[in-house]
C-alpha cells in the first residue's frame, strides 16, 4: 500500500512540476485542521512531508489561521503550538483578520503564483481549492499524509493550454499577419496540387497472353490455279491426222 502510494504521489507532483513549474522548496499552507488531524494520528509532518513530496518543503501558515486558533481554545492548544513552528506567511487581513478558510483563498487567488499547496481537512475549503486551476490539495486519511489527484479544473486547463486556445487575440492576428509575410499563408479557395504518384504497372499488362487457336497454326491454304484450256481449231488437227496417215 505504501508503494502504491508513493507512486501516486510521484505521477501527481510529476503533472504540477511540468504543467505548473512548481520547484523545490515546495511551499504548504497549513491550516489549523490539517495540524489538529496531525496531532491526532501522531504524525510529524515536517519530518514525512518532504520524504512524500520528494523533495524539500516549506511548512507556512497565516496570521489569521494563528487567530483563529487562539479563539478556539485549549481544544486545538497542540494544534496551535504545531502551527506556530510554521513560517508566516504576510495575507492582506492585517488590520480585520478573516477565518482561516478564507485566508488561504486569498493565497491562491489570480493562478496561484506563489505556487503553493493547500493542507487542510476542511472539505468545504477543499472542494472550492479544486475549483481553482494549478492547485495541490493534501489531507490526511487512514493516518497517512495523500497528495489528491488533479481536480478536473487543472485537467481542462492543462488541455486547453496543450491545444493553443489561450493564446491572446492580438497574438493570433501577429501570427496571421506574419505567415502572409513571408508567405506561408495561402489566399482562401486556393486548392492545392495533388502530387501525382509513381502508378504501379497496368494490370492488364500482366494477364498471362492468350494461346492461339489452332486455326491461326495452320499455314494458309494455297489456292489452286485453274489451267487454261488452249483450243485448237478443228481444221488444224485434220491436217495434222492426214499427215500422219501418209
Amino acid at each position: 500500500m505504501k508503494i502504491t502510494r508513493q507512486k501516486h504521489a510521484k505521477k501527481n507532483m510529476g503533472f504540477y512540476k511540468h504543467n505548473f513549474q512548481f520547484r523545490e522548496p515546495f511551499q504548504v499552507l497549513v491550516d489549523g485542521t490539517f495540524c489538529h488531524a496531525a496531532l491526532r494520528n501522531k504524525i510529524q509532518i515536517r519530518e514525512q512531508l518532504p520524504g512524500y513530496l520528494g523533495g524539500a518543503t516549506q511548512l507556512c501558515t497565516t496570521r489569521c489561521i494563528l487567530k483563529e486558533l487562539e479563539s478556539l481554545g485549549k481544544a486545538l492548544y497542540g494544534a496551535k503550538l504545531i502551527a506556530q513552528s510554521f513560517q508566516v506567511r504576510s495575507c492582506s487581513h492585517h488590520k480585520d483578520p478573516v477565518g482561516g478558510s478564507a485566508c488561504l483563498l486569498s493565497m491562491v487567488e489570480e493562478g496561484n503564483p506563489h505556487h503553493f499547496f493547500v493542507a487542510t481537512q476542511d472539505q468545504d475549503l477543499a472542494n472550492k481549492v479544486k475549483k481553482k486551476a494549478g492547485i495541490p490539495l493534501l489531507f490526511i486519511i487512514q493516518n497517512t499524509m495523500v497528495l489528491d489527484k488533479p481536480s478536473p479544473k487543472s485537467l481542462a486547463f492543462v488541455q486547453t493550454l496543450q491545444t493553443s486556445q489561450l493564446v491572446p487575440e492580438h497574438q493570433k492576428q501577429s501570427i496571421v499577419q506574419l505567415k502572409e509575410k513571408e508567405g506561408l499563408a495561402k489566399q482562401e479557395g486556393e486548392k492545392r496540387r495533388k502530387r501525382k504518384r509513381a502508378g504501379g504497372p497496368n494490370p492488364l499488362s500482366c494477364l498471362k497472353k492468350k494461346k492461339k487457336t489452332q486455326e491461326s497454326q495452320k499455314p494458309a491454304e494455297k489456292k489452286k490455279r485453274r489451267r487454261k484450256r488452249i483450243r485448237v481449231k478443228t481444221e488444224a488437227v485434220q491436217s495434222v491426222q492426214k499427215n500422219e496417215k501418209e
